[in-house]
């Protein structure tokens, strides 16, 4: 299984390594207020897909961070609550006769 792993990652590897090899024509980016940015399309497109992860990751990470503290909040009343019930003294029992 592994191999197989490593073999889809060359693979992979090689077909990026080719493309990036193929689109070396530099582009221009043009921004507001004029400002430009020329640069071979390989080069512009690997900054879009490397700003686009980071933001996926970002966005991933606040969630994640927003969760863990609901969890823990939760975990505090779970605790509170418990904590009250097991101060709470245990009824007698009852006599059905």
């Amino acid at each position: 299984m592994q191999y197989l792993m490593w073999i889809i990652k060359v693979a992979l590897f090689l077909l990026i390594l080719s493309f990036a090899i193929v689109n070396t024509d530099p582009v221009t980016v043009r921004y507001y207020l004029g400002y430009q940015w020329q640069a071979p399309l390989v080069v512009v497109l690997l900054v879009a897909i490397g700003a686009g992860a980071l933001v996926g990751l970002l966005t991933g990470l606040f969630q994640t961070l927003r969760l863990r503290r609901q969890i823990a909040v939760l975990k505090r009343e779970l605790d509170a609550t418990r904590a009250a019930r097991s101060s709470d003294p245990v009824p007698p029992p009852m006599d059905l006769l």
